[in-house]
């Protein structure tokens, strides 16, 4: 889960120091024609640019995840979990970057965000993989389920087998 989160926050901090040596904070890229472009900008909020005077909340529920992930990683068992709450964690923790070490200050930084696709948001490689972290953690969550339920069946099963074979004795 280490090494996840760790390349996560890496790749999410290269691509951003790429595109803010290569863009011009609010002047459009196009690399498929309109529908998907660079767009630099800088976001105080969270995702959508929601809660543009909660950079400190935001902030602070960041770290908050990040530690709970490293605390709880230890006893996480299944890869798919795993996987998904690391991905989390790792884009919260580029972004945490943003807001602790960019402007305009220290734990109100604002994030990084360049790519716009359509007229969705303008996000970033952290954001895509907490969104991907959450698909992948929702399908293990329910994966999960499915298997407890299926091995309750198979007790339960058994212990009916095991009535009829001690009845009939």
């Amino acid at each position: 889960m280490a090494a996840i989160v760790l390349v996560v926050a890496a790749v999410d901090q290269i691509t951003k120091a790429i595109m803010l040596s290569w863009l011009e904070p609010g002047v459009p890229v196009p690399v498929i024609g309109d529908w998907f472009r660079f767009f630099l900008l800088f976001n105080p909020g969270a995702a959508f640019s929601m809660g543009e005077n909660s950079t400190w909340l935001f902030t602070t529920i960041q770290l908050a995840f990040v530690i709970g992930v490293a605390v709880a990683a230890p006893r996480i068992r299944h890869r798919g979990t795993a996987v998904g709450l690391a991905l989390i964690a790792g884009g919260g923790l580029g972004n945490l970057i943003d807001r602790l070490f960019r402007e305009p200050g220290f734990w109100f930084g604002h994030v990084v965000d360049f790519i716009s696709v359509g007229d969705f948001a303008v996000f970033n490689l952290a954001d895509s993989a907490i969104t991907v972290g959450v698909v992948v953690f929702v399908i293990a969550m329910l994966a999960d389920e499915r298997r407890q339920h299926r091995e309750e069946k198979r007790v339960q099963d058994e212990d009916e087998r095991r009535e009829v074979t001690a009845d009939e004795s």
